[in-house]
């Protein structure tokens, strides 16, 4: 989350707001402020009850009508898969999740998908094997096998199968390590999808034309759920398939009835945010609480996670606090004198604190206690321990990478990401997400979590280095630890744009990782449900690195139109 703009040193009280203290130089980063100001306090209007009400009658008679259009066509595969997979994209799957759990899990034990996969129908086969394997089942890429010619090339054939060759485009993107034949499918399908629609004007504006430009923007397994849900609501209208008027209509009045739901917890959150009045008692920090707001909802839209979904937006916006004072803002003895404070966790440390670190300690306290509470009440008191222990585990790397920086110390690339796993920020906020899941997510899966399995690391792995690669030019001249990006030239003697290749090849292979240990159906210990929050973070990374700047920090042009896309602008239903 780290990244910093253009900046300097200035001479300002050690206490920020509260003047207690000598002048002290510090670092200035210039962040530009809030570009929603107070509009998410009143977003919500009377009207929204009765909205609520209204919808949520209306989409329990046509859940009906899907649940009966699944069993309808459970013996036949394409039409069973094509069904998911709009149940899927429409964002309306978590309402059938049983239904296809169930038809998955006998798809691929079943007689009838082997005969299935046995015929030459790309788009059906590459849909089964996407499906499939993003539920976790371990389907092997032998089945794209039929597909090519004496030479090992990929038929010529499919040149003309558009729709095969997009569906086959979505399924290399759930890759595993050593699967080269969709490396190569990637390439084939990337290279020839792009032609046709550099070399076809009309196609681009057909249906298929417009999901394929979609898809080439943002493949559909590295995308965002709800923000995938948006977009494709409006194409799935033109679908023809005989159940699209009802699955069409489900997915409209859902998605205005969650938006609702959505705007209130918005409007609750910049009420909690403005009250705190950090925008100006801490006002050399970022204030993007409807962004963190946005992150939490891209990790899980749906209604039952409200109690998490709130939850993680406070824990992101108090991280990204906490990595501007280490970052910008903090002397080192005030870092360390911060870090010790977390690591004890008590209210009677306050006192040995700068006057802006007061504020923001208590503030620390008084939400994670009040978050305790609720989970005592939930019968999962053991959630918010964890919560803490991260918390404290973020400090103790961002002070690491102060030292470093106090000292002139460029690290070994290997010890960099050692401490980077934790500063990433991609530790602190996958466990604390798991907050107020409820009962689903057990002390084992904490434990499970602290342990930094493989996939955890993976994930941590990609933000650390998406960040570098994206901010360190800034964070460089106004003077920053040195990134990935500095470590890996002053270590290997590499160039930057070499560095630059290296990197990103690091997060390709962490990318596969990802989709190794999402793919894991082999034990209880992670359920689904934790494994998917993790993937949900992975795809939030493409989307806030995806034009390779930091739109978290720089929020006031491209997140801010995916901001109102997906919470003011309207639904036509």
């Amino acid at each position: 989350m780290s990244s910093i703009s253009e900046g300097s040193i200035i001479m300002c009280s050690a206490s920020g707001a509260n003047n207690d203290g000598d002048d002290v130089a510090r670092k200035s980063a210039n962040f530009h402020p809030t570009v929603w100001g107070d509009y998410f306090l009143s977003c919500c209007s009377v009207d929204d009850v009765a909205i609520i009400d209204a919808c949520a009658d209306e989409v329990e008679k046509l859940k009906e009508k899907v649940r009966n259009i699944l069993n309808e066509v459970q013996n036949e595969p394409s039409k069973q898969l094509s069904l998911i997979d709009a149940l899927q994209r429409l964002g309306v799957a978590y309402h059938f999740e049983t239904e296809i759990e169930e038809a998955l899990g006998q798809m691929f034990d079943g007689e009838i998908i082997q005969s299935f996969l046995q015929k030459k129908n790309l788009h059906d086969v590459a849909l089964c094997f996407r499906l499939l394997r993003q539920q976790g089942y371990n389907v092997l890429t032998d089945i794209f096998a039929k597909f090519k010619d004496d030479n090992g090339k990929f038929e010529s054939s499919l040149l003309v199968d558009v729709k095969g060759m997009l569906s086959l485009y979505d399924a290399t993107h759930i890759r595993f390590h050593g699967e080269n034949v969709l490396e190569e499918a990637l390439i084939f399908t990337t290279t020839n999808l792009t032609s046709i629609m550099k070399s076809s004007p009309s196609f681009t504006c057909s249906p298929l034309g417009r999901q394929v430009q979609h898809s080439l923007e943002q493949p559909i397994y590295r995308g965002v759920p709800r923000l995938e849900a948006r977009w494709y609501i409006s194409l799935y209208q033109e679908n023809n398939e005989m159940w699209s008027d009802s699955v069409s209509k489900l997915a409209k009045i859902d998605f205005k009835l969650v938006q609702t739901l959505h705007r209130q917890e918005l409007s609750d959150i910049s009420r909690w945010w403005k009250e705190l009045e950090f925008a100006s008692k801490l006002s050399f920090v970022r204030d993007r609480i409807v962004e963190c707001y946005f992150w939490s909802v891209g990790v899980y839209f749906e209604p039952s996670y409200s109690l998490a979904r709130v939850f993680l937006a406070k824990v992101t916006i108090l991280t990204s606090i906490v990595d501007d004072i280490f970052d910008v803002y903090g002397t080192i003895e005030e870092l360390k004198l911060f870090t010790d404070a977390l690591e004890r966790w008590d209210a009677s440390c306050i006192n040995q604190l700068p006057g802006y670190m007061k504020i923001f300690f208590q503030a620390i306290l008084d939400e994670y206690e009040k978050m305790e509470e609720v989970m005592n009440k939930e019968g999962c008191p053991y959630h918010v321990h964890y919560a803490k222990e991260v918390m404290k585990d973020l400090a103790r790397s961002y002070l690491v990478e102060a030292k470093w920086y106090s000292e002139g110390h460029v690290p070994k690339l290997d010890e960099y990401l050692r401490n980077g796993l934790i500063s990433s920020a991609y530790y602190i906020l996958p466990v604390s997400s798991l907050v107020g899941m409820g009962r689903i997510i057990s002390k084992e899966d904490f434990e499970w979590m602290m342990s930094a399995p493989k996939l955890l690391r993976a994930a941590s792995i990609m933000s650390r280095l998406y960040n570098d690669v994206c901010s360190h030019q800034f964070e460089q001249e106004r003077g920053h630890v040195a990134s990935a990006v500095e470590c890996y030239m002053e270590e290997f003697g590499a160039s930057k744009q070499e560095t630059y290749r290296e990197i990103h090849k690091m997060i390709e292979e962490a990318g596969k990782d990802v989709n190794e240990g999402c793919s894991n159906r082999s034990t209880t210990i992670p359920p689904r449900p934790l494994l998917i929050r993790i993937l949900n973070f992975v795809r939030m990374l493409y989307l806030i690195y995806k034009y390779g700047d930091d739109t978290y920090t720089h929020s006031e042009t491209r997140l801010k139109e995916t901001v109102e896309f997906l919470f003011i602008n309207p639904v036509d239903t």
